[in-house]
C-alpha cells in the first residue's frame, strides 16, 4: 500500500511562516510570507524545484535531489483549502503537481482539470475520504500532503500520516506560524512518537525524515535516580 508522506520546511524554532496573515494589506508583504521565503529558501534555489515550475536556473546539490526524489516519488496528492486558493493564481495553468490532487474543502466544487496531468477534485467530507481516494488514484506511489502547515498538522492529529520529513532551517524566527503545538490534541499524558529514518545535511539546510510511530502514554523513568544499584562509598 502506498505511503501518506508529508514534507515541512521550518525554522529551527518549529515555524513554517511568521505571524499568520490577518488579510489586511498584501500577503506577499506579511510577516507571513517573509517567514515562509526565509524557510523555504533553500527549495526555491534548488535546481529541481525551479525546472519544476518552468523555472530557469538553480543549483544542482542534495537539495535538488531531495526535491526531485519528492516529485518521483508521489502519486497523487491531498492539501486544504487554503493552500488551493493561495496557489491556484500562481500555479497557473500547468501546476507543478503533475498528479491527481485532491483538495479537502467545505464547499463542493466541480473538477478542476489543468495541463501536464494535473486534476483538482475537491472532497467535502473529510480527512479520510481524500486520502482514500488519493490512495486510490497513486497507483502504489505515495501520497503526499501538499499543505498548508495547519492542514499538515490534522492529518498528523488523524493518525493518518506515515512518514514526516522536516527541512530544518538555520533561523530562528520568534514568532510565526508553529507545525507542532497544542492543537495536536495531546493533553501531556502521551506523545506522538517518531522512528528516525534519515538524515541528509544540505548545504544550507538539515533534512530529517521520520516515520510516524503512532501515539503512546508517556511513562515515568526513573532510571536517573540510581533506583536499584548499590550505593558506592569513597
Amino acid at each position: 500500500m502506498s505511503k501518506v508522506t508529508a514534507q515541512m520546511s521550518v525554522s529551527l524554532d518549529g515555524c513554517y511562516a511568521g505571524p499568520r496573515f490577518d488579510g489586511t494589506g498584501s500577503w506577499i508583504e506579511s510577516a507571513e510570507a517573509a517567514g515562509f521565503f526565509r524557510v523555504t529558501r533553500w527549495a526555491t534555489d534548488a535546481m529541481a524545484w525551479r525546472e519544476r515550475q518552468g523555472f530557469t536556473g538553480g543549483e544542482r546539490t542534495v537539495d535538488s535531489e531531495i526535491i526531485e526524489e519528492m516529485f518521483t516519488a508521489a502519486g497523487a496528492y491531498v492539501m486544504g483549502r487554503r493552500m488551493f486558493d493561495g496557489g491556484e493564481g500562481p500555479w497557473g495553468e500547468e501546476p507543478p503537481f503533475r498528479a491527481p490532487v485532491f483538495v479537502v474543502t467545505s464547499s463542493p466544487r466541480e473538477p478542476l482539470v489543468r495541463d501536464g496531468g494535473t486534476t483538482f477534485t475537491f472532497v467535502t467530507d473529510g480527512l479520510a475520504t481524500a486520502i482514500a481516494q488519493a490512495r486510490e488514484a497513486a497507483g502504489g506511489k505515495d501520497v503526499a500532503v501538499a499543505g498548508g502547515g495547519s492542514f499538515l498538522r490534522a492529518v498528523l492529529a488523524a493518525g493518518l500520516l506515515d512518514e514526516l520529513e522536516l527541512h530544518v532551517a538555520p533561523v530562528v524566527l520568534g514568532a510565526g506560524m508553529r507545525l507542532l503545538d497544542e492543537r495536536l490534541g495531546i493533553d501531556g499524558t502521551e506523545g506522538i512518537e517518531l522512528e528516525p529514518l534519515r538524515v541528509v545535511q544540505g548545504p544550507t539546510v538539515l533534512h530529517l525524515r521520520y516515520r510516524v510511530a503512532g501515539r503512546a502514554p508517556l511513562l515515568l523513568d526513573d532510571r536517573g535516580s540510581g533506583g536499584g544499584r548499590t550505593a558506592v562509598r569513597a
